[in-house]
């Protein structure tokens, strides 16, 4: 069995509600094992013995099937977000900033997204990672920042989204 963090795009925010306990009867209904939600912001953590992506095309379907809605979900194993979070390239808790990891699961956004970093705004810290943006803003800037304009665009719904570090780090708890 392998240990996966299943993060839902745009849960609790812009429109789609869902309770995560709702959720996490859905995904242990669909045949998902140890099924975890952490916070209300569509983070998951779950066990199967199918790869990332199947386990991501079934728990995209479970949720539009239960909720009704146009699910988009990034699936990673647990060592993967640990790499990720530890590979963050700037100092992770700096007072008066947001730290955040968007997840890309395309690699043709991720080398557009990779060039935000050039029209970033003078407090603005972008970086690229493997198969991440990371990201780091004035507390209070993260819509108005570059990167935060950009993810409201319909064309990355699909293949990202975001966390706080922090998040990241209670997911890996």
């Amino acid at each position: 069995m392998t240990e996966y963090a299943a993060f839902l795009r745009g849960v609790n925010v812009g429109g789609v509600n869902l309770k995560m306990a709702e959720v996490a009867r859905a995904l242990t209904g669909a045949g998902f094992t140890n099924v975890r939600t952490i916070l209300a912001s569509g983070n998951v953590v779950l066990e199967s013995r199918a790869g990332a992506a199947a386990v991501r095309k079934k728990t995209e379907a479970t949720l539009r099937e239960k909720f009704g809605y146009d699910a988009w979900v990034l699936v990673y194993d647990l060592a993967t977000v640990r790499a990720v979070v530890d590979a963050y390239p700037f100092e992770p808790e700096v007072d008066g900033y947001q730290s955040y990891v968007t997840f890309v699961a395309d690699k043709a956004v991720l080398d557009e997204l990779a060039t935000l970093g050039e029209g970033a705004g003078p407090h603005e810290r972008i970086g690229v990672g493997a198969g991440v943006i990371y990201w780091q803003v004035p507390k209070g800037g993260t819509l108005d920042s570059t990167i935060g304009k950009t993810m409201g665009k319909p064309r990355y719904k699909s293949s990202t989204t975001t966390r706080n570090l922090r998040t990241l780090a209670k997911v890996l708890r």
